[in-house]
């Protein structure tokens, strides 16, 4: 996108987490800002691109499971700009009238993702924010199709990194646990550091601080257990997103030393 195409309240010159991980995935629903502070990412850390990639992959097989485990709702908090397969295709190859509420605090993805799902009547767009999940969750449209008696899927995909404190990340985690009945999964990816050098960390701290979001944390596979404890946690447990059931036995072969993407599935008994 040109600058000038920016909607109402949009400043074009301040890059967008979800419009750097569009320009990931080989998008155009970006501005220049955004791809120079992912162009600078990718120049710390050049397999930035694969990894994306691996996320998108790895929300495609934890949604065909949760599918084929008879989920029909799913809410997606921080679903960023459509692109190929998204939840509501995923879910629908196998229960076609699932129903699949993306949330984002972005305007260009709610502009556009109503745009794309105008037909479809079984998805909807909300735009909210995951750092008030109580009113996230208490959201009237989210409610309207999203009924928390019955199991639902809840994804955060790669957006807990984006929560620099601990604790407000622990406590949204916890927030979404709470509307979670029995038979219901939680999905979660969050960026790891693995043995990055202090100065490479510093540089991709400083590009993250200039976005929307403001930063980026990365966390342990400790506190991916923590976020899932008391949850029955699906084989093959936390590990980088590559690595959760892949398609091809090579695939699983994974280096925790390397900076990447975790990813847990968990059910809540």
């Amino acid at each position: 996108m040109d600058d000038e195409q920016a909607p109402a309240g949009i400043d074009p010159s301040i890059p967008s987490v979800a419009r750097m991980y569009d320009y990931y995935l080989g998008g155009k629903d970006n501005f220049a800002s955004d791809r120079e502070a992912a162009e600078k990412i990718i120049e710390l850390a050049p397999y930035t691109r694969a990894l994306t990639r691996a996320n998108r992959d790895f929300l495609s097989r934890a949604i065909t499971e949760l599918a084929g485990r008879g989920v029909r709702q799913f809410l997606d908090i921080g679903s960023g700009l459509p692109t190929r397969e998204n939840v509501h295709q995923v879910a629908h190859r196998t229960i076609p009238d699932a129903r699949v509420v993306y949330v984002d605090n972005d305007p260009i993805v709610l502009a556009h993702g109503r745009a794309l799902l105008a037909d479809n009547p079984h998805t909807t767009v909300v735009q909210a924010d995951m750092r008030e999940p109580k009113a996230l969750l208490d959201h009237p449209e989210i409610r309207a199709n999203i009924d928390f008696d019955r199991p639902v899927g809840i994804l955060l995909l790669a957006m807990l990194h984006f929560i620099p404190d601990d604790t407000d990340a622990s406590a949204i985690v916890a927030a979404v646990r709470e509307v979670m009945v029995p038979g219901s999964y939680l999905v979660i990816s969050h960026g790891h550091v693995g043995t990055l050098t202090a100065e490479s960390y510093a540089k991709a701290t400083d590009v993250y601080r200039s976005t929307s979001a403001g930063s980026a944390v990365p966390r342990t596979p400790a506190h991916l257990a923590a976020y899932t404890e008391g949850l029955e946690v699906l084989d093959p447990g936390i590990v980088p997103v590559q690595a959760w059931r892949p398609e091809f036995e090579e695939d699983a072969a994974y280096d925790l030393s390397k900076p990447g993407m975790l990813g847990v599935v968990a059910r809540m008994p």
